[in-house]
């Protein structure tokens, strides 16, 4: 999946993230729709980021997935604001 954000940078998940990463994204990604405040977001993406994929243990964060985070943060926050 290529990813591109509103900064103009684009990331290509295989290329960019690890496996357990994306695992973690493709969960952050239906969160980031459901989520009320960006609190349960956080919430949701440090349990996901704790247990791992599969429950495999903790996953690292490379800068990529830093940045994809963030611009997850930062819709979720628009649209509660239009709201």
């Amino acid at each position: 999946m290529i990813i591109k954000t509103e900064a103009g940078k684009t990331f290509d998940t295989d290329r960019d993230l690890s496996a357990p990463e994306r695992h973690v994204l493709q969960k952050l990604f239906a969160w980031s729709s459901m989520a009320t405040s960006l609190e349960q977001f956080r919430e949701k993406r440090d349990e996901a980021l704790e247990k791992g994929w599969n429950n495999s243990g903790s996953v690292s964060q490379s800068a990529a997935f830093r940045t994809i985070i963030v611009e997850l943060e930062n819709k979720l926050l628009k649209r509660i604001r239009s709201t």
